[in-house]
Formats: structure tokens, C-alpha cells, sequence
């Protein structure tokens, strides 16, 4: 009997163990910009913060910590909904959407204002101890659940009346509630990630244009009417509504354009001092421009294309319908959270009081995206059972 070889190079090519980061390189690059772009997030926040901290009496460091709390929490739970297998949450639909629904339903009712209290004209937090944004975890409702009736409803997506009007009934519980806080943009999106995750289902296009037709006069009512008719008149002519409805856009372009190619310094923004309205949430994509320049922007846009590229390529390799929707859902949640955001900086859409995913502050959504990502990570772990069941 010969001896054993020791010196020969194995055949198979060595990889990470079939736990963890190990099911191929997507989960550790997801891993690594995720926390990239938290660690970019709080360092600019802090900056973008300080003068607001300090202006209403409060530590400068205020914000930055309470964004800190937010991201330990948001980390630990992305740690645990990447360890759980994705097929739970199936199970878990549901009393997701049910649970969200009810904690919506609180927020509008007449006797409840000691725990969701009027905010700039809007209610949209619960303080029940901590503040919390109901109509953000939504998204994570609408996206599981419609995941989950997709893959049931395979058979009937050709029908109309059994296709996809049982997802406009449920969309409907969610999004009337979230349209009378009111927060037309937050209702948008998430209508917006439910339609795109049934049209990824394989829903007809014919459907969804029925629905554009009958939900356009709706729409348009809406932007007609309040502030959003003004946000509409000054994003269309900024020099003539500069002083008013135009203001924070024209401020974005201010911000943005003194940055130039390599910004004026770390520290150094000036439209953070009072003239560019909410730097630190709805705003903070202009500010980062003014502080980081052209490059700094091209590096975060690099970044969020690493994050969109890589969920979708998980959805890819998914193991089945489910896993495969639920990556594309939570994928998009990101794309158009910071699609969106950039665009409103740059003026090409009006403001919409969407975060920047990840750099805003803002706890609740900052908890959805981290549990999205951790869910990414579950994707592309496959289900464990499943491959011990076909190992």
C-alpha cells in the first residue's frame, strides 16, 4: 500500500465553510458595504447634526448617538434574520400585515394622540417608550406577504378578479391608513414594492395598467391639493418660489454645487448652519455633496449600485419562487429609497421626505433596512434543512 501524498494540491478549488459568509462571495461583499455605508452614515450625520443638537439645547452629539443605538439594535437583528432560515417568514405573513395594520389603525384614531401626537402636521410615530414609524416596518409587511401569496396565486395571475385584486384589498388596509396621516410618499413606495414584487411574480402588465388608469384620477387629486400643490409650483420654477416652496430645493442645488469635484472639507458645509432644511434626514445626500464633492457622491452611488447589483444577484441564485422575491423585494426597498432621495437633492423630483438608506437619521428605517439586508443574507444562505434534507 502506497503512502499518502501530502504535497499534491487538491483538485477542488478551497471555499469558505458552507455556514456564514461561505455560500459564495455575494453575502461577505452585501456584508462589507452594508457596514461601509453605516460607518459613512454616522460620521457625516454627526456632522450634518451637530449645529441642529445645538440649536434646541441638546448635546451635539445627539442625533449621532441615538443613530448609533439604532444601528447596534438594526445589526443585531440583521444578524438574527440572516440565521433564520427564509422560509419562516412565510409562516410569519400574516400576523406581520395584521400587526401592522393595527399599530397604523392607532396612529389615526381620534383618542390615541397621547401616543401617536401631531408632528409637522402629521401623525406617524408611536412613542410607546421609544418612538417608532409604523408605516416604515410596512414595507416589510407588504413585501413578505405579497412574496408569499405570489407564490400561491401562480395559477390565477391571469384573472384579474382572482389575481391580483386580492392584493389590491390587503394593499388597501395598509395604504389608506398610511394616505391619512398623511404621508402620500412613504404610501407610494410601498405600494410601489408590493407592485413590483408581484409584477417579478409574473402579474400580468395589462393588470397594472387597469390600475394606473383607475388610480391616476386619485393621484391627481392628491398633488393638487395643500402642500403638495406647492412643493409641485416650486419645483417648477425654483427662482420664483425661492423664498418659499422652493426654498429646500433650491438650497440641495446650493449645497451641491459649492462642493465641486472634492467638496469643501469634512466639517466645513456651511447650508448645514440653518439654510438647508432637515441636513441630517431628508437632505443629508446634498450635504455629504457640499462636504465630499463630486467624488465623495460618486463613491456613495458606487456603494448603493454594490448593494443592488449584489440582492440582485441573489435573487438569481435563490433556491426557489419565494426566496427569489423576497431578494428582489428588499433589493428594491434599497434601490428606490436612494434612487429617490438622490433625486430629490438633485431636483429631479420634488421633495419627497424619503431617507437616504442606511446615511439619514431615522431609527425605524434604519431597522427595516438592516433586517432587509439580514434577510439578503438568508437568500443566499439557502435554507439549511432544505439541504440537509437533499444532501
Amino acid at each position: 500500500m502506497s503512502p499518502v501524498r501530502t504535497d499534491v494540491a487538491p483538485r477542488s478549488r478551497p471555499g469558505l465553510p458552507d455556514s456564514g459568509l461561505g455560500m459564495g462571495w455575494e453575502p461577505t461583499v452585501l456584508v462589507l458595504t452594508t457596514l461601509l455605508l453605516l460607518s459613512f452614515g454616522l460620521v457625516n450625520l454627526y456632522s450634518a447634526s451637530a449645529f441642529l443638537a445645538q440649536r434646541q439645547s441638546l448635546p451635539d452629539s445627539y442625533y449621532v448617538l441615538r443613530q448609533a443605538a439604532g444601528a447596534v439594535g438594526g445589526l443585531l437583528l440583521l444578524v438574527a434574520c440572516w440565521r433564520i432560515p427564509y422560509t419562516a417568514w412565510r409562516t410569519l405573513a400574516w400576523p406581520m400585515v395584521i400587526g401592522v395594520w393595527a399599530l397604523l389603525i392607532l396612529l389615526i384614531l381620534p383618542w390615541t394622540t397621547a401616543i401617536a401626537p401631531e408632528i409637522n402636521g402629521a401623525r406617524r410615530w408611536l412613542t410607546l417608550g421609544i418612538a417608532l414609524q409604523p408605516s416604515e416596518f410596512a414595507k416589510v409587511a407588504i413585501l413578505v406577504w405579497t412574496a408569499h401569496m405570489a407564490v400561491k396565486k401562480q395559477e390565477h395571475f391571469r384573472s384579474l378578479s382572482r389575481g391580483m385584486v386580492p392584493f389590491l384589498v390587503v394593499w388597501g388596509l395598509l395604504l389608506v391608513p398610511i394616505l391619512l396621516q398623511p404621508d402620500l410618499s412613504t404610501a407610494f413606495v410601498v405600494g410601489l414594492l408590493g407592485g413590483l414584487t408581484l409584477f417579478a411574480a409574473g402579474a400580468r402588465i395589462g393588470h397594472f395598467a387597469f390600475l394606473g388608469l383607475l388610480l391616476a384620477p386619485i393621484a391627481w387629486l392628491q398633488l393638487r391639493t395643500g402642500f403638495r400643490a406647492e412643493r409641485l409650483q416650486g419645483f417648477g420654477d425654483l427662482e420664483l418660489y425661492a423664498g418659499a416652496s422652493g426654498y429646500q430645493l433650491r438650497q440641495s442645488l446650493i449645497a451641491l454645487g459649492s462642493g465641486g469635484a472634492t467638496g469643501v472639507g469634512f466639517g466645513e458645509g456651511r447650508q448645514k448652519f440653518g439654510f438647508l432644511p432637515e441636513p441630517h434626514n431628508d437632505f443629508i445626500f446634498s450635504m455629504i455633496g457640499e462636504e465630499w464633492g463630486l467624488l465623495g457622491v460618486g463613491i456613495l452611488i458606487v456603494l448603493f449600485l454594490t448593494i443592488i447589483v449584489v440582492g440582485f444577484r441573489i435573487a438569481r441564485h435563490a433556491p426557489d419562487l419565494f426566496g427569489q422575491l423576497l431578494a428582489i423585494g428588499f433589493t428594491n426597498l434599497i434601490a428606490l429609497h436612494a434612487t429617490l432621495h438622490m433625486a430629490v437633492g438633485l431636483g429631479v423630483v420634488p421633495p419627497t421626505g424619503l431617507p437616504l438608506p442606511l446615511v439619514s437619521y431615522g431609527r425605524s428605517f434604519l431597522l427595516v433596512t438592516l433586517i432587509g439586508i439580514g434577510i439578503l443574507l438568508s437568500v443566499a444562505r439557502g435554507d439549511p434543512a432544505a439541504r440537509a434534507h437533499h444532501a
